[in-house]
C-alpha cells in the first residue's frame, strides 16, 4: 500500500456485524472520523443494534439493500466492487461468529461478505472480534482465525471481560483506531526509508 503518496485523508471503510458490540460503532465511526474519510457497512444483524441517526454526519451507511440498487445492466459498477476500489482500508468492528466463519470459507452472501471477497488485498483488512466466551473459545474459532489469517487479515484481539474474566469481548473504540493510526504512521516510514 502506497501511503506515502497519499495527498488527501485515508479513506477507510468500517463494517459491523450482528454482535452487541455494534453498539458501539457509533463511537467506532467517530473515532475514525477524526482523521480518515470513512464510509460504513452494516449487516442485517447489526441493524439491530446500530441507530443509524447518531453516527456522525458524513459517514454514510450502506446495508445489503443498497449493493445492486444501482445497478441497472451489464457494466455498470455494483457498490461492493466500488467500495473495495474507494477504500485504502476496511475496519470490521465489531466481526461476529458468523460472519468470521463466511469469510473463513470464502462465503460472499451480503454486501460486508462480497467485499471481503472482491477486496485486493495489497491493502489491509483488519477485524475487531466480538462474541461470548464459548463461542471465542470453540476450536471452529481457531479455524477460521487461521484461515484469515492466510489471507493476510490482521486481527484486533478481544479483550477479557472484567466482571468475568472471559475473552470474546470487542476491543476498545479508541484502540481499534489507535492500532491502524500505527499501522499507517509504520508504513509511511517504511516507505520514507525505501524511497532514500
Amino acid at each position: 500500500m502506497q501511503v506515502n503518496n497519499w495527498q488527501r485523508r485515508p479513506r477507510i471503510l468500517l463494517a459491523a456485524c450482528g454482535s452487541v458490540a455494534a453498539l458501539k460503532f457509533r463511537t467506532i465511526c467517530q473515532c475514525f472520523s477524526e482523521w480518515a474519510d470513512v464510509r460504513a457497512v452494516a449487516t442485517r444483524a447489526a441493524l439491530f443494534f446500530i441507530d443509524r441517526q447518531s453516527l456522525p454526519k458524513n459517514v454514510f451507511l450502506y446495508n445489503d439493500d443498497d449493493d445492486w440498487s444501482s445497478w441497472r445492466k451489464i457494466g455498470d459498477e455494483c457498490l461492493h466492487i466500488h467500495l473495495c476500489n474507494w477504500a485504502d482500508i476496511m475496519v470490521i468492528a465489531p466481526l461476529s461468529a458468523n460472519t468470521l466463519g463466511k469469510i473463513a470459507g470464502g462465503l460472499c452472501d451480503n454486501l460486508l461478505t462480497c467485499i471481503v471477497r472482491a477486496w485486493d488485498y495489497n491493502k489491509p483488512i483488519f477485524v475487531a472480534p466480538a462474541m461470548n466466551a464459548l463461542m471465542w473459545k470453540n476450536s471452529f474459532t481457531e479455524r477460521h482465525l487461521v484461515s484469515v489469517d492466510d489471507l493476510g487479515i490482521t486481527l484486533i484481539r478481544p479483550v477479557a471481560n472484567a466482571v468475568e474474566q472471559c475473552n470474546g469481548v470487542m476491543a476498545e473504540p479508541s484502540h481499534i483506531s489507535a492500532t491502524v493510526i500505527l499501522f499507517i504512521e509504520l508504513q509511511r516510514k517504511r516507505n520514507k526509508t525505501a524511497n532514500q
